[in-house]
Order: structure tokens, then C-alpha cells, then sequence
């Protein structure tokens, strides 16, 4: 509109003032909001308070009543050389081989790990799987180089000397694992430090992982999928008994439509069964600890093909094709490229449905996709799965899932923390580059800017950052909307810091 007919149009010459006005300031306060500096420099401190560099600092451990302090290492690490790389510390701690059978382990204690790591924050004081990634991340964006390179590292000897990738580096996750992001991990390091040496010598441990995945029980018969399966018997030791007596009682007190209640209650004991133990270890492992998005605590989990899962499994197939790219094997590189393509044509057959718009979990059981909208609908767009009809269909449900403090986990109150009303910063990664990838920069910038305004806030109030937030209200209180498991908000926080640095950088470069 130009200056003449603005003046014709008097009234909306004044409204189109007052939208202009209303922008700037907009524009001014997205500015200042991501640039809030006291909270950039509580997240560089925070590196420091959150690193763990000897066995005493991580082998307390706040989850369990026990303050033994005991550091198991595989069979092929010498006990005496290890010790003797810290005397002082290693006269209060008890070194032990682990069990070849680890479920023989009466005394938990803390795995060990060769080099310094950073942990999440409050009661997670240890090395956890896809909290890595995050926090890795920030590392990076703060130059701390070696520490993001150490993270890594740490992971690779896990999945050497542990058989995967653990939940976190305690005997009682032995068997447990976390969303795959260790593909990710090795390239985003790489990109500070392009070391072709060290990128090779991470293959075994990356290929190890991924026979891991697509193997049995992981791997899912004729679907070209995969799901998550934990092992282990009876309750985690990590969580309250209460928890248990919550979903005992629960059983005995609801009905439930979502699945057969038998098989995780056994009505003429009231006790839960073995299956549903196996189960709970599962919606662990998944990283969703605890979501009703698999019905009431997530006990239908082990019928289910994820949506996350499986992305970011054909993720960690294009990184491993990058990876032979970058060496100069373009055979090997051929090889992952038709398995990622594969993968995402399984992905697009299964999980993407027509009707409603979402990538949804299918179960492979009753062969039929589960309606519930959940923030992994934008992972698809993230790894770049789906189509531009496709992503065209998951923006329309932002409203859906979009809060006043960011992305909501799921349309669902079911009073568990990976629902509605709480929003995680790893969903709003997910979100944010997933909606950049196809051009909604707009909508991309609108999550970002909300999810920032969200931690900003948080941090004018409590001074600390934390590991989840309720998005309908922007608050940190979260304890009086969670009906089960630990109901606490714990501060820190790993993996809340590195997405904060990324979508700040991310808003200062898309407004150049």
C-alpha cells in the first residue's frame, strides 16, 4: 500500500500504524528475549556445576536410600590401573568387575565411563542416552570442545563395552537404552573438528548400534520397522514404590479400553505381572517416561511401531551414508542410502495417516494406526521423510499442539509428565528445524521465540533452568498437575540449556 492511498484511507492508515507499531515492538522483544544474557551466562556456569569428572562426584546417587559409592567395570578394564589414575578418590570408592550376569548384582552402583561427562541436573546424576545429544549441543554453541567430544566418546565405549547405548551409566539400566541419536552426536562434532580418523573410528560402534536396532526384539517381523523392547523383572529401582502402588490401584479401580488389562494385571493376586514390569522398563526406554499415548502408563508399548523411533533410525541411516560420504567409500555410502529409503517408505505406509493429518505409532498387533496427537508428529519433518503435502498437513495441526509457552507433548491430561500440559526441549528441536526444513520459517520462528520467552521467564522467577515447563501457563510448577511417577522439576538443566542456545542462535540468524 503506498503513501496516497494510506492517505485516502484514513482509518486504516491509523490501524495499519498501530500493526506496524505493534511488529517493532514485537521484533524488538523477540530480539531481546533470546538475547537475555543472564541466562546465556547461567548456562556457561552451569557446565561446570553439571560436569562430573571423578567416580565420587557421580557415584552418589539420589534416586536410591543406599550412599554406597561403587563403580562397576567391564571384565576388560584393569581395576588397579584405573585406580591408580586418582589415588585420592580411589580410596572412597569400591571398584568391581561387573557380573557376567548382571541381573546377579544385589548392590546397584555406577557404571564406569573412561572420560568426564555432563549430567542432566538434580536427581539424574549420571550419563544419560538422548540427553547427550542436547547437551552436546550446547557444548558445542559454548566451545567447549573437548567435553562435547568426551560425550561422544563415552557413548561409543558404551556401546562397545555395554552392548548399546544405556538409559544412563548405572548397573540397573543394564538393558535399557534410549532414543538413537549417537549418528548425530559424531556429526555434529565432526563439523567443529573434521578429523577423518577419528570419524572412522567410530563406525564399529555406530554399525554395532544399528544391528542392535534392527535386530530381534527390537526389530518388528515383515514390517521394516522397529520398536523399543527393555529387559528386566519386577519394579525399576529407580522409581518410588509408590509409583506402583498408583497403577495397582488404578487397575483394580478402571477400566481400560486401550488394550487387554489381563496381561498387565492379574485380578486374582491384584498384583501387577511380570509383562507389565517389562512393559514399564519399555516406556522408559523409549524416553517418554511416562506417556498415556500407548494407554493408561504406556503399558501397550511393546505392540507399537514409534513414530520417533523409527525416524530417527532412518536418520542414523543417512548420517552413516554421510559418514562413508565424508571417508570416500561411496559403495558403503550406497548401501545405508537404500536402507534409509526403505525405511522411509515404511514409514510413509504405516505411520503417516491420510485422515487426520498425523504421523501416528501403529500397531503392528491389531495392524491399525492410534490416534493421539503427539509432538513426535514433527519428526518426519525434521529427518525430511515426508512429502510437502505431508508436511503441509502436520503444520495445519501446529494450533493443535502449539501452547503459549511452546510445543505441548500431547493433546492428552492424563496426569503423566510426557502429556499435556508440559512441553520438553527436545519437542521443540523436533519442532523448530522441522518446520524450517520445508520453508514455515514463519511458524519455525513462532515456536522458538515462545519456547525462549517460556525459559526466560522461568529464569526471572526461579533463577534456574529446568527440565520441563507447562506450556498452557509458562510456569515451572508442574508438581501439582502430575498424578504419577516423581512428580518433582528438576533444575539444570542438560538438555533444556543446549536447545536454548540452539534456538537462540537460530532466531539471530533467520532475522539477518
Amino acid at each position: 500500500m503506498d503513501i496516497q492511498l494510506l492517505k485516502i484511507y484514513k482509518g486504516q492508515y491509523v490501524y495499519c500504524l498501530l500493526i506496524s507499531l505493534v511488529l517493532f515492538k514485537n521484533a524488538f522483544s523477540s530480539a531481546r528475549e533470546h538475547l537475555d544474557l543472564n541466562v546465556v551466562q547461567y548456562i556457561d556456569k552451569s557446565w561446570d556445576v553439571l560436569v562430573r569428572e571423578d567416580w565420587l562426584q557421580s557415584s552418589f546417587d539420589p534416586k536410591l536410600s543406599t550412599n554406597e559409592s561403587i563403580v562397576y567395570l567391564p571384565q576388560s578394564e584393569n581395576i588397579e590401573k584405573i585406580k591408580s589414575k586418582n589415588i585420592k578418590i580411589s580410596s572412597k570408592v569400591q571398584f568391581e568387575h561387573l557380573p557376567k550376569d548382571p541381573t546377579s548384582i544385589k548392590r546397584h552402583g555406577l557404571l564406569y565411563l573412561p572420560y568426564p561427562y555432563v549430567v542432566p541436573g538434580g536427581r539424574f546424576n549420571e550419563m544419560y542416552a538422548w540427553d547427550s545429544f542436547f547437551i552436546e549441543l550446547g557444548l558445542l554453541e559454548n566451545r567447549r570442545f573437548h567435553l562435547a567430544k568426551y560425550m561422544v566418546d563415552n557413548l561409543i565405549y558404551e556401546v562397545i563395552n555395554y552392548g548399546m547405548i544405556l538409559n544412563a551409566n548405572r548397573t540397573y539400566y543394564l538393558g535399557r537404552t534410549q532414543p538413537p541419536l549417537l549418528t548425530e552426536m559424531v556429526l555434529a562434532y565432526y563439523e567443529k573438528d573434521p578429523n577423518n580418523i577419528w570419524l572412522k573410528s567410530t563406525l564399529p560402534a555406530v554399525e554395532k548400534l544399528y544391528q542392535f536396532w534392527t535386530s530381534p526384539p527390537h526389530a518388528i517381523p515383515n514390517i521394516g520397522l522397529s520398536r523399543y523392547y527393555s529387559s528386566g523383572e519386577g519394579q525399576t529401582p529407580e522409581e518410588s514404590p509408590l509409583y506402583y502402588k498408583k497403577v495397582l490401584n488404578y487397575f483394580n479401580t478402571h477400566p481400560v479400553t486401550d488394550y487387554d488389562k489381563a496381561l498387565f494385571y492379574d485380578n486374582k493376586k491384584n498384583q501387577l505381572t511380570n509383562y507389565f514390569y517389562i512393559a514399564d522398563r519399555t516406556i522408559r526406554e523409549s524416553g517418554f517416561d511416562i506417556t498415556a499415548k500407548y494407554g493408561p502408563f504406556g503399558a501397550a508399548i511393546l505392540d507399537y511401531a514409534p513414530v520417533d523411533l523409527n525416524v530417527l533410525l532412518y536418520q542414523m541411516e543417512c548420517d552413516i551414508q554421510r559418514i562413508y560420504e565424508l571417508l570416500g567409500n561411496n559403495k558403503e555410502a550406497n548401501k545405508w542410502q537404500r536402507r534409509a529409503k526403505n525405511r522411509a517408505n515404511h514409514i510413509n505406509f504405516y505411520l503417516w495417516d491420510e485422515a487426520t493429518g498425523y504421523y501416528l505409532d501403529y500397531n503392528f498387533k491389531k495392524k491399525e494406526r492410534k490416534y493421539y496427537p503427539f509432538a513426535t508428529t514433527f519428526y518426519p519433518i525434521w529427518a525430511g521423510v515426508a512429502s510437502k503435502e505431508q508436511a503441509a498437513a502436520v503444520v495445519k495441526h501446529l494450533p493443535d499442539l502449539l501452547m503459549k509457552g511452546g510445543i505441548v507433548t500431547s493433546t492428552n491430561y492424563s496426569g503423566l509428565q510426557w502429556d499435556a500440559p508440559f512441553g520438553w526441549a527436545p519437542m521443540q528441536y523436533f519442532a523448530v528445524f522441522g518446520l524450517d526444513r520445508y520453508g514455515y520459517n514463519q511458524f519455525a520462528r513462532e515456536v522458538a521465540t515462545k519456547f525462549i520467552h517460556t525459559i526466560n521467564r522461568g529464569f526471572q522467577k526461579d533463577h534456574a533452568i529446568f527440565e520441563k515447563y507447562d506450556v498452557n501457563i509458562i510456569s515451572t510448577q508442574t508438581d501439582n498437575k502430575i498424578k504419577y511417577s516423581y512428580t518433582s522439576n528438576e533444575i539444570g538443566f542438560g538438555w533444556t540449556n543446549g536447545v536454548y542456545l540452539i534456538l537462540s542462535k537460530y532466531l539471530e540468524e533467520s532475522e539477518t
